[in-house]
């Protein structure tokens, strides 16, 4: 019985090396996190020199809704693209474009006061190119990280954008009081290492071209097809349409955190303080996200998280003070990150990589298209109802949310399998090449 332990041994699967030691990774979340950070610091930047050029509070978030604007615009027909064209050179020149948008910002501001109509302009430009950049980075995900690993690598490019805002803000601000132009020059310069970095991954990015391939279809066939990827799977409808819901209610969750800190007698600071807990609970998250999954199973990791955020809620009307607030917020977004990395990681597999552009973007779209509803809701909610008021109604609903889990357990079965063992799903029945006539 003894000899036999070695051929038992021989059968049991080879795991891979961690990704800090994959060079191609180090690459992309490198270059991704430089990325990162100084979006963090122009996104500060960028209201503070509207109303120093205008006063105008409208202004300042007309800014940034043009750059959403512009992300969305571009969004579905990246995933497009990202599945029938170059995705190395959409990774390559997207960041291009926005390092240009970002580095005539920075120019004009150094010159003068620029005029707000270019400003807005330029941010527009810069959403434009953020949703190509997006649309291709699921895919890029994909090819460069090991299908055992998919979850761990969600887990710290999260953790990671988290960290880059926890320190961008600060620093932002602290650039911005140096010279109004640094933060945006920053973040230019900041856009060339993901092309830098993207020129460097030796791995195919793909999409996989054959020269028997018949020829492509156009976009508005291939975004359908695309759609009907999605409909394909119960997990893939149920997720996007139970993670909009989400999104929804966790923007107007974070616009009551804020109100609910100055309403308890927190100022700017107390503000600043309460969003650090905030942020370094996702931090945490990030990094026991894989390990929950790995002890306690997706789906469960899935059910828990749900419902620590519901508690969460009802105990940030229960708590007395600002920082007290920031802790529950803290606990909050440790369960949130979990929840995004099972969510997105078995999306990932389930989706064959010609697909995954379409289906990611798709997704992507119909989450951030819907998010601007939260925070105009539960303004309009804690007018009416009063700031604990309206966070006792987006308690609710995240118990509704977190009950669907449960009664829709048949949409959600894939979960109870390893992340490793899950089978991409089959092309929709009219993609499929057809046979060859037989002779």
């Amino acid at each position: 019985m003894a000899q036999s332990r070695p051929a038992e041994s021989a059968h049991v699967p080879k795991q891979p090396p961690p990704l800090w030691r994959d060079r191609d990774y180090l690459y992309w979340w490198t270059g991704n996190g430089l990325s990162a950070l100084g979006t963090s610091m122009s996104t500060l930047a960028f209201p503070l020199l509207v109303l120093h050029l205008t006063g105008s509070a409208t202004q300042a978030g007309l800014v940034t809704v043009l750059h959403m604007i512009g992300r969305l615009a571009t969004l579905a027909i990246g995933g497009v693209l990202a599945d029938r064209v170059n995705r190395r050179a959409i990774l390559c020149l997207a960041p291009l474009a926005q390092a240009l948008s970002m580095g005539a910002v920075a120019l004009l501001v150094y010159q003068g006061d620029p005029s707000i109509a270019v400003i807005g302009a330029l941010a527009l430009a810069g959403g434009l190119a953020d949703g190509l950049r997006n649309a291709v980075s699921m895919p890029v995900l994909r090819r460069i990280v090991p299908k055992e690993q998919v979850a761990a690598a969600t887990a710290q490019s999260m953790g990671r954008d988290m960290v880059a805002q926890l320190v961008g803000a600060p620093l932002g601000g602290l650039l911005y009081a140096m010279g109004r132009w640094i933060p945006f020059l920053f973040d230019a310069l900041s856009f060339l290492f993901v092309t830098l970095g993207s020129v460097l991954i030796r791995r195919p990015l793909g999409p996989d071209r054959h020269a028997d391939d018949p020829p492509r279809p156009g976009l508005a066939t291939e975004l359908r097809d695309g759609l009907r990827m999605i409909k394909r799977s119960d997990y893939l409808v149920f997720t996007m349409v139970w993670g909009a819901l989400l999104n929804v209610v966790a923007e107007g969750f974070i616009l009551l955190f804020v109100v609910l800190v100055q309403h308890r007698g927190g100022g700017p600071a107390a503000v600043g303080t309460a969003t650090s807990l905030a942020v370094a609970g996702g931090v945490l998250g990030a990094v026991v996200g894989p390990w929950l999954m790995g002890r306690l199973g997706a789906r469960r990791v899935l059910l828990l998280s749900a419902w620590v955020f519901v508690a969460s809620f009802a105990a940030a009307v229960a708590v007395p003070g600002p920082w007290q607030t920031g802790l529950v917020v803290m606990v909050a977004m440790v369960a949130m990150v979990p929840m995004n990395v099972v969510i997105e990681s078995y999306e990932v597999r389930l989706v064959p990589d010609e697909y995954q552009g379409r289906v990611a973007a798709l997704s992507r779209f119909f989450v951030q298209g819907l998010q601007w509803i939260g925070p105009l809701a539960a303004g309009v909610l804690a007018d009416a109802a009063g700031v604990e008021g309206a966070v006792l109604v987006l308690t609710g609903a995240m118990a509704l949310l977190a009950v669907a889990l449960h009664t829709s357990r048949r949409r959600l079965t894939v979960l109870d399998l390893p992340l490793a063992e899950v089978r991409e799903l089959d092309p929709p029945p009219a993609a499929r090449p057809l046979p060859e006539p037989v002779a």
